[in-house]
């Protein structure tokens, strides 16, 4: 974790129609973007996680698509960070990098108390205040990650269920020159389309976009594990992706079992991550989020 932070202010230049320029100061304050706040990540010295999420706020006006078609969203994600920290001896190096990590179903009050490892990250380097996710159930929520919009889906039925127009974040990535790539945990076949042991495609949103099947089939990999596969050997290699998304199995994301697992499961990707020359260089920005909260939809309680 090389520095301590001892002031932090971020800024991410999000282009796109309805995302707008944001800034932060400070550990655990709010960032808005797309008209919603959401947690602010963070390069090499500095780690900012989300920690919970509560539904209820709809996804912005604007939210689902521009002139060119593609999600805001999606654009935002593939667009330079413009970030300086301001530390104790130097100031972080811009990220160029993303990866989410997506855990399941727990809203802030829980998490708090059965994470103390993800909750200490939050504690020391900051989370979103007031970050809800969309509606219920799983699915619509990681299509709005992966592209901007629910697509109208109010279900968790596989891709061949719901074969959506349009573009990702992978492939709108990939047309800007840029990587990407899924590390799906269970997974045992690339860009695999139905559910298998612990391994859930309703988690895994790229197989939903059928235009960009190929690319899926060469980027949407088994994750492997801390020990080895393919996340590893990317991390240790300094070659991760622009963005990426690391998508745990139904076990690990605390959906089937317990946030405790689920803390022991970040741990052991987080300290892999963060001896990797991505985070140490600053390239690497890291984001961990949940899809949801257990509370009502329409609701707008504080995560």
């Amino acid at each position: 974790m090389g520095d301590q932070v001892a002031t932090e202010s971020l800024r991410l230049n999000l282009g796109g129609r309805g995302a707008q320029a944001v800034r932060v100061t400070g550990p655990g304050r709010t960032m808005r973007c797309w008209g919603r706040s959401v947690q602010l990540v963070a390069a090499g010295a500095v780690l900012l996680t989300v920690v919970g999420a509560s539904p209820g706020r709809p996804a912005a006006a604007g939210a689902t698509g521009g002139p060119s078609g593609a999600a805001p969203a999606a654009r935002a994600l593939v667009e330079p960070f413009t970030t300086t920290v301001a530390s104790r001896s130097r100031a972080a190096k811009r990220p160029s990098k993303l990866l989410v990590v997506v855990l399941e179903n727990h809203d802030v009050s829980r998490t708090r108390r059965e994470m103390p490892y993800l909750s200490a990250q939050a504690a020391r380097y900051g989370q979103a205040t007031r970050y809800f996710g969309v509606t219920h159930p799983s699915l619509p929520n990681y299509l709005t990650m992966a592209g901007g919009s629910t697509f109208g889906v109010r279900d968790d039925r596989g891709p061949g269920a719901h074969r959506l127009r349009g573009a990702s974040v992978f492939g709108q990535a990939l047309g800007h020159h840029r990587t990407t790539a899924t590390y799906a945990e269970g997974m045992r076949t690339n860009c695999q389309q139905r559910d298998t042991g612990r391994y859930a495609v309703r988690h895994n949103p790229w197989t939903y976009f059928p235009a960009e099947r190929a690319a899926c089939r060469r980027h949407d990999v088994p994750a492997g594990t801390p020990a080895r596969g393919a996340l590893r050997r990317d991390v240790r290699a300094g070659r991760l992706p622009t963005f990426s998304m690391l998508v745990p199995d139904v076990c690990n994301d605390a959906h089937d079992c317990s946030l405790a697992r689920a803390d022991r499961w970040v741990r052991s990707w987080l300290r892999v991550v963060q001896a990797g020359p991505d985070w140490r260089a600053g390239r690497l920005a890291v984001l961990v989020t949940f899809d949801e909260a257990t509370t009502p939809p329409g609701t707008t309680s504080r995560p």
